[in-house]
């Protein structure tokens, strides 16, 4: 194996966020240091599919057996494919603690890139379209119609699974198409190509797939446009058997995710208005829209129970907001986060998730829905514990636990507020 004398040396943070970047690696790459350290990650020299298939085995492998060692293929300044030998090491803190990883770099100059080029498994070509499309945070869309089933069968509507699960399929499109489309419409802005913040896990930055090179701009256009389409296909059933207010609730939900981020209203950046408009469609809307596919009607009840549904996932996107700030606040994207500071604004999250909480409550002293209503309480638990570290961590990495934790929240409060409308003692 014939290498050249240069060699890269690139350390990275735990999240691949470039920390130092020596001259070798400027001259094997293309760009100078200015450009890269605390600006990019080192996966944007590799191709996205390597990057999922293959890098994070390779950190893993490094991490417990203190090193990993191989060839790839790299991708300079000018995106050219460059046959490369790298080894990978952690690095640790003064305490002994791991805090990163470095890797020495050097160019082979008696292969090609096809001689080193990685095979892209199926899994990992199913993984990819999941990444895209944001498919893991499905659960906005799921708890809040089966709590609209849940609502038809506690006032005593039998419950039509077969229309339930094409429900859950309309709005899973509609769900797609608005993320896909936030992500083209963040690139066109430059909102997600600088936010190079501590979350790599897909919690903020939208999915980072334009970013990652898994798909190309057009590409995730096309997608957005072609889920939009099949969930109007898949509505126009839900819209003969529920009648024209189902029309409605779609069109509502499809405007206000394709102008969450595109313009001109943006209103993602409106001071508010995006965590406003995510609450009311994946809360009560949707819970409404879910109960009239299974009664024919609009039901009090049923908008009254998205109210808790409704503030946990707007939770979870203003949690979703902090480690977004600097990059939002570079682009003019006035999230409340941007608006009232990290510091100020961590009291905006307890106020969410204390409100779904004691909505809750209300309801289910009030006779609105059954007390077994009350067993959500026990999924307080992940409520105090993302509190607890936004307190302490809401600037920093350690913040992506409070992330998953709020992710966490809404799913169990929304399982467990299911099961005790669908199975309580009738209102």
């Amino acid at each position: 194996m014939k290498n050249e004398k240069i060699k890269s040396a690139i350390t990275c943070d735990l999240d691949g966020k470039i920390i130092t970047y020596a001259k070798g690696a400027e001259k094997i790459f293309g760009y100078k240091a200015e450009e890269v350290i605390g600006k990019m990650r080192v996966s944007d020299f590799s191709h996205g599919e390597v990057v999922l298939g293959h890098v994070i085995n390779w950190l893993d492998i490094a991490v417990k057996e203190g090193e990993w060692e191989g060839d790839t293929v790299f991708l300079d300044k000018e995106n050219n494919e460059m046959p490369c030998h790298i080894k990978i090491t952690p690095t640790m803190d003064q305490d002994g603690n791991h805090n990163g990883f470095m890797g020495i770099t050097s160019r082979l100059k008696d292969k090609s890139a096809d001689d080193v080029r990685l095979n892209i498994s199926f899994g990992t070509k199913i993984f990819k379209w999941m990444v895209i499309m944001r498919l893991p945070f499905l659960s906005a869309t799921f708890v809040p119609i089966f709590a609209g089933a849940a609502v038809a069968s506690m006032l005593g509507f039998p419950v039509s699974w077969p229309w339930l699960g094409l429900t859950l399929l309309a709005g899973s499109l509609l769900h797609i198409g608005t993320n896909t489309s936030n992500d083209f419409f963040d690139h066109q802005s430059g909102t997600d190509e600088i936010n190079y913040n501590y979350s790599n896990q897909g919690l903020n930055g939208g999915s980072r797939s334009i970013q990652m090179g898994l798909i190309s701009p057009k590409g995730m256009a096309k997608v957005a446009m072609v889920t939009f389409a099949l969930s109007a296909i898949v509505g126009v059933p839900l819209i003969i058997k529920s009648g024209i207010s189902i029309l409605w609730l779609g069109v509502t939900g499809f405007l206000s995710g394709l102008f969450y981020t595109a313009p001109p209203f943006k209103f993602s950046s409106r001071k508010g208005m995006g965590e406003l408009l995510i609450g009311l469609n994946f809360g009560p809307l949707m819970v409404a829209g879910s109960a009239l596919v299974q009664t024919g009607q609009l039901l009090p009840e049923a908008f009254l129970a998205g109210i808790p549904i409704g503030l946990l996932i707007a939770a979870v996107v203003y949690m979703n907001e902090f480690p977004d700030h600097d990059s939002d606040k570079q682009t003019g994207k006035n999230t409340l986060i941007v608006v009232l500071g990290p510091e100020k604004a961590r009291a905006g999250y307890v106020a969410l998730i204390a409100s779904a909480f004691v909505s809750i409550v209300v309801m289910a002293l009030n006779g609105i829905f059954p007390m077994l209503t009350l067993i959500t309480l026990i999924a307080a638990y992940f409520g105090i514990s993302a509190t607890t570290t936004l307190y302490r961590h809401y600037n920093s990495r350690l913040l992506q636990p409070a992330n998953w934790g709020t992710i966490y929240l809404h799913s169990a409060v929304g399982f467990l507020f299911c099961l005790g409308i669908w199975l309580g003692t009738p209102v």
